[in-house]
């Protein structure tokens, strides 16, 4: 990471982020577009007092990374858990820069075998930084490794086969390894013990993604006015990597349509242009309720079901749309399927279906003996 690089030089080249894997806007997950990754890469903070939310736990290490440089030593290790687009990634590059060490970045999917992550420790410098995003998707034999290396900085180094195998101690010079997961209840507990300090990102409050925008904004050269910011801001499922991109999306809009200032007019048709609504919902989120409403009833319904009425893979019903309707409260898991919230039929602005008298329980299913 280049942190000479002005933002300034991101934001003046023509550069046409992506929408996020499969092509939704409001997808957290980091895209695999390179120029999404630069103009992203441009708009990162540089350090803590230029990090906006997440208080308490930009607080607490804030003292963390204090103390080690009053010690002088090499900071604690940090597990930094929560959704995707939060802040992760930023926050592991302000912990080098704070540091003043460099950044080693790879994840868990990239380290299949402990002879990888011996690679890479063994060529750590004295007091780097090792960012390991989606540590909980590490191979079990890398994981045993690196109890080791976070508890002693040491690793053994296996050498030959079967009766005549030897392992070697190798010392390694002490770091700092950052973990980020978004599922932090699938690490060990012998690896969650061990990092000295755990921090979860929360999900952003408008007001909060109000400033992320403003800064983003001044970066990227944009005027927008504060109904401007506002409007993008609640539409972006309280994660700041979706605000960034809505921005970006409306700033092309109010530069081809209108005069390049956003206002709240400008961001609201823009973001209907890419189909996202007023609570954030996108093609794929909508689509999903309206079949769950008005071709059953509001369910409950089965999840593959509900997938095939909507022409996707159970997985990407289940793992991509799902999350964001249920923190919403519009959509229910069940035991005998997904069920709509009333939320959900005031949305789209559709009436539920009449009670059953039979006493079914259930919306649109009368009982077994009902005229």
């Amino acid at each position: 990471m280049n942190w000479d690089e002005p933002a300034a030089a991101a934001a003046d080249a023509d550069l046409e982020p992506s929408a996020g894997p499969g092509g939704r806007l409001v997808d957290a997950a980091a895209g695999a577009d390179g120029d999404d990754q630069a103009v992203e890469a441009a708009l990162r903070p540089k350090d803590l007092d230029e990090f906006v939310g997440q208080e308490r736990v930009r607080e607490q290490l804030d003292l963390v990374l204090r103390a080690a440089r009053q010690r002088g030593a090499t900071a604690d290790h940090v597990l930094l858990s929560g959704a995707p687009g939060l802040g992760k990634t930023t926050l592991s590059m302000i912990i080098a820069a704070e540091m003043g060490a460099p950044i080693r970045i790879t994840s868990g999917p990239a380290i299949q075998h402990a002879g990888d992550l011996a690679a890479i420790l063994s060529s750590l410098a004295e007091g780097e930084v090792l960012f390991l995003d989606e540590i909980h998707r590490m191979s079990r034999p890398a994981e045993e490794m690196l109890y080791m290396a976070m508890e002693d900085f040491r690793v053994d180094v296996i050498v030959g086969k079967g009766p005549g195998a030897t392992a070697i101690p190798l010392e390694l010079p002490p770091f700092t390894l950052v973990g980020a997961t978004t599922r932090a209840g699938l690490l060990p507990p012998p690896l969650r013990d061990r990092f000295g300090f755990t921090g979860h990102m929360e999900f952003y409050a408008p007001a909060e993604l109000e400033r992320v925008i403003h800064r983003s904004a001044r970066l990227l050269d944009v005027e927008i006015e504060r109904d401007g910011a506002a409007e993008i801001a609640g539409r972006s499922r309280g994660t700041p990597r979706i605000a960034n991109r809505l921005l970006r999306r409306v700033r092309d809009y109010a530069q081809v349509k209108a005069d390049g200032l956003i206002t709240a007019g400008i961001a609201s048709q823009a973001l209907d242009v890419y189909e996202v609504d007023a609570r954030g919902l996108d093609r794929l989120d909508r689509a999903v309720l309206t079949a769950l409403l008005k071709l059953f009833s509001g369910g409950p319904v089965g999840l593959s079901t509900l997938a095939v009425a909507v022409g996707e893979e159970r997985e990407t019903v289940e793992e991509v749309a799902e999350p964001f309707l249920v923190r919403e409260g519009l959509l229910a898991r069940t035991p005998r399927g997904r069920v709509a919230t009333p939320a959900a039929w005031a949305h789209l602005g559709l009436l539920p279906p009449r009670q059953g008298a039979g006493g079914a329980g259930q919306p649109g299913q009368g009982g077994l003996f009902d005229g």
